[in-house]
C-alpha cells in the first residue's frame, strides 16, 4: 500500500520531532535510531487494516519514545564503563522498570556505599587516629569509626595497618560492584530485559 502525501508528512513530523528530543549522541547514532523508527512506521503501515494514526498511538508521543531510547542508550553505555556515576544513573533507571530493575539498583548503592564508606575511613584513620580502625570486643567486630565509652571492652587491633588493609578492601568492593553489574548489564543486552519497554510498543504495533 502506497503511503498518501498526507500519511508521509505526518510520518515525517513525528521523526523530526524524534529526532530533536533524542539526547546528545552522535549524528551517525542518532540518525541509526531515527531509521530503525522510520522503517518500523512504514513496514507496518503496509499491513492490512493498518492506520499510520494507529501506528503513531501505539509508539506514543515522540518525546516519549525518545526519552526510552536515550535510557536504552545510558544502560549501553553504562555497560561498557568503569564510572560509578554512570552506573548508578544506568541503575537508577532499571530501579523504574520492575522490581528486578529496584532490587540491582539497591544492590549498587549497597555495593558502593561499603567499598565508598572503607576508602573515606583511609582518610579519616590519620584525623582520628584513636577512632578508627578495627574495633574487636565481646559481641563487637566493628570496621571503621568507632567512639569507645570509658570501661568499653573493646580495642583496635590493627594500628596504621588499617589504612592499607581498608583501603584494599574498599577498592575490592568497589571493583566488584563495577565489574558485577557490567556483567549483568551485557548479559541483559543480549537477552534484551532491559530494554523490554521502549520495545514494547514497537512490538504490539
Amino acid at each position: 500500500m502506497n503511503l498518501s502525501k498526507e500519511q508521509e508528512l505526518q510520518i515525517d513530523n513525528y521523526l523530526s520531532k524524534f529526532r530533536e528530543c533524542l539526547p546528545k549522541m552522535s549524528i551517525a547514532d542518532r540518525e541509526e535510531i531515527v531509521r530503525e523508527i522510520s522503517v518500523h512506521i512504514r513496514e507496518s503501515a503496509q499491513e492490512p487494516n493498518a492506520s499510520v494514526d494507529g501506528i503513531l498511538h501505539r509508539l506514543g508521543p515522540a518525546a516519549s519514545l525518545a526519552s526510552e531510547f536515550g535510557n536504552d542508550r545510558l544502560i549501553q553505555r553504562a555497560s561498557r564503563s568503569v564510572s560509578p556515576l554512570l552506573i548508578l544513573r544506568a541503575t537508577l533507571e532499571l530501579a523504574k522498570r520492575g522490581v528486578q530493575g529496584f532490587a540491582v539498583f539497591l544492590g549498587v548503592i549497597t555495593g558502593y556505599a561499603l567499598g565508598g564508606g572503607l576508602l573515606l575511613t583511609t582518610i579519616l584513620k590519620p584525623i582520628l587516629p584513636r577512632q578508627t580502625g578495627l574495633w574487636i570486643g565481646p559481641g563487637v567486630f566493628d570496621f571503621g569509626v568507632h567512639f569507645p565509652r570509658y570501661g568499653d571492652p573493646v580495642h583496635e587491633v590493627l594500628g596504621w595497618w588499617y589504612i592499607p588493609v581498608a583501603f584494599w578492601l574498599g577498592s575490592f568492593f568497589v571493583w566488584l560492584t563495577t565489574y558485577g553489574i557490567r556483567k549483568f548489564l551485557r548479559r541483559s543486552k543480549q537477552r534484551g530485559t532491559l530494554f523490554a519497554r521502549s520495545q514494547m510498543g514497537m512490538n504490539h504495533v
